[in-house]
């Protein structure tokens, strides 16, 4: 397929707020691919490239200066072939042969195709086609049911490999993929609520009480029938293997009584006493190659599989008394009860302990893999989101030099105020940074960059924060009509993905409230 048939597709995606027929144009281009070019394509349409990150930034992309071709002649496969040629690119001179490689690509390009692989390239392809909308394409393209579509992706971690299966194999090989022990699968996510009592009423009055701590999510998988004897696997919540830093996590986990797992719980580094580090050392912990003096300590609250057996349909309450045999006490402390005034007294003995707050989960609710649901609801004594920085101002005064005051988008899925998919500005703040924050801001939003303006560096929204704030205030300055009340920052989540930010509607929602 050539490119030009990707790009426009997306044009007409872009062109449209109908989910129907962003659906529509999407599934006809996706029946038109031939099987080795399904995965590329997809990479693609979400602008995340199968590649993963290619070295290359806005400012060397901005910095060519190349004559485009008059006519289409780059297939989809072409392209994909030039950006595994970037990301093989390393060592000594790289800087310059990515600039040739990418030079090379440019004259290939027509403009439009052009500006569609710069896109591709920054995850800056805003056209409305989330992930939702891509799923229902496919299963319009492959003529499969949306819901086995939508099933596979979450179990197979992988929108490509989703894809293929559902357009080149059968309704049986799609129904079949299920959890894989060593395959990393989309976690269940959670929504806010404002108090216990509140979280008790919106999802049942029997419930699981956990603490919520300020750690790192992990996926732990062990399968000792492996030969090569690499037996347990570490993942982020972005997916991401992390098992080669981790091997205290590696050790806890060898210790389990069982052959095959996968467990979903948090990390967290501890002092001395026992009480919580920042979560600023468990994520240095988890950023580096070498073994550090900060060890991680494993708390597991859900288990998904276990020798054979799969969990996920099946209850909380039957995967937690299973959880409990096989970790023992590296489970997440937690009660489950019917009683508002035993969960109140386990979550003030939470925040005693120096945790955020605690997990109120839906005892008869299943693992829903991927989702943001109403069956798990985190509650915490300040309210927090995890928006997304659009741009930072230069600061002043003791600041001056550094990069300072941020500019904070919530996500925008349906694009009710701005562009389809992307982030909608609700305020800005400059508190709560240490010294170091502000050294880490300044090197790192310039790497990110998108263009300047005489006061502020702009960047590519993908770096999250998490925001504490006292509330919002109904505004007409931002355009979703919101704004944040005293915001500070509480950490930047680089384990969390742009994505998986905090909705605007989520924001507007505390007006009612």
């Amino acid at each position: 397929m050539l490119l030009s048939e990707l790009v426009t597709a997306t044009e007409a995606v872009a062109a449209t707020s109908s989910r129907l027929q962003k659906v529509a144009a999407l599934a006809g281009v996706l029946r038109e691919l031939d099987a080795e070019e399904i995965a590329p394509a997809i990479g693609f349409l979400t602008a995340s490239p199968r590649q993963g990150r290619l070295g290359v930034g806005w400012r060397g992309l901005s910095n060519l200066a190349v004559e485009h071709a008059d006519a289409p002649t780059l297939s989809v496969l072409d392209v994909d072939a030039a950006l595994d040629r970037l990301a093989a690119t390393a060592g000594a001179g790289s800087t310059d042969a990515r600039r040739r490689a990418l030079e090379t690509l440019a004259r290939r390009a027509t403009g439009p195709e052009w500006d569609f692989v710069v896109r591709v390239i920054l995850g800056e392809l805003r056209t409305g086609a989330l992930e939702g909308v891509l799923l229902d394409a496919i299963a319009r393209a492959a003529e499969r049911d949306g819901a086995t579509v939508r099933r596979a992706a979450m179990l197979s971690g992988d929108l490509g490999e989703t894809a293929g299966i559902a357009l080149t194999g059968s309704a049986d090989d799609l129904a079949d993929v299920g959890l894989r022990v060593g395959r990393p699968v989309q976690p269940m996510l959670a929504s806010t609520a404002s108090s216990v009592a509140a979280a008790m009423t919106a999802v049942g009055t029997d419930v699981s009480v956990e603490y919520k701590l300020d750690g790192a999510r992990i996926q732990v998988h062990l399968d000792r029938t492996r030969p090569d004897g690499e037996d347990v696997g570490v993942y982020t919540r972005s997916l991401a293997d992390v098992t080669h830093r981790v091997p205290e996590l590696v050790d806890a986990v060898r210790a389990l009584p069982a052959e095959r797992l996968i467990l979903d719980g948090e990390t967290l580094s501890l002092d001395d006493d026992g009480s919580p580090r920042p979560f600023q050392d468990t994520m240095a912990r988890f950023g580096s190659e070498t073994a550090a003096a900060i060890a991680l300590r494993p708390w597991f609250f859900d288990i998904l599989h276990v020798d054979g057996r799969d969990l996920i349909d099946e209850p909380l309450r039957a995967r937690l008394e299973t959880l409990e045999r096989v970790v023992g006490d590296l489970r997440m402390p937690g009660i489950v009860t019917a009683d508002p005034e035993a969960a109140e007294e386990f979550a003030r003995g939470a925040l005693a302990a120096g945790h955020e707050g605690v997990m109120v989960k839906a005892i008869d609710s299943p693992y829903t893999a991927g989702r943001r649901g109403k069956g798990w609801l985190k509650v915490k004594p300040v309210l927090t989101f995890d928006l997304v920085v659009l741009a930072v101002e230069w600061g002043s005064g003791r600041r001056s030099g550094m990069l300072s005051n941020l500019h904070l988008g919530a996500r925008d899925p349906d694009g009710a105020f701005g562009e389809p998919g992307g982030f909608v500005m609700v305020g800005k703040t400059f508190k709560g940074m240490t010294d170091a924050t502000l050294r880490w801001q300044t090197e790192h939003f310039p790497t990110i960059e998108t263009h300047r303006t005489a006061s502020a560096v702009h960047v590519r929204p993908e770096t999250v924060v998490e925001i504490a704030i006292d509330g919002v205030q109904r505004s007409s300055r931002y355009p979703g009509g919101v704004a944040l009340r005293f915001a500070r920052v509480k950490s930047y989540r680089c384990d969390k993905r742009a994505v998986e930010a905090d909705t605007i509607d989520a924001l507007r929602a505390l007006l009612r409230g």
